[in-house]
């Protein structure tokens, strides 16, 4: 569980990221999972975005790949989102005590 210092912490690192994850119409899909879970693996911090033609707003699908990923939830803010998962064999990022 992530306390509100390390969020914060999270949140202004990923203000720099890229979205990597697009998620479509077609919502949150095994291949979405997949791509989610392999970045996750390589960055630990990902930002997705979610296209308009999506059933789902952007904290739902955030939810559902936190569920499938093992991830936790960072921020949403109107269509793009930020999960985080450390690495256990490699962390690249150092969060904050407390």
């Amino acid at each position: 569980m992530l306390t509100g210092k390390q969020r914060a912490y999270l949140r202004s690192l990923a203000q720099k990221e890229e979205c990597v994850l697009y998620i479509g119409k077609a919502g949150v899909t095994e291949p979405v999972v997949a791509s989610a879970e392999s970045a996750l693996a390589a960055r630990e911090l990902v930002k997705g975005r979610v296209q308009e033609a999506c059933m789902y707003t952007a904290a739902e699908a955030q939810k559902l790949l936190c569920e499938a990923c093992g991830a936790e939830g960072v921020q949403v803010i109107g269509r793009v989102f930020v999960i985080y998962r450390r690495n256990e064999k490699t962390p690249k990022i150092t969060l904050p005590k407390g």
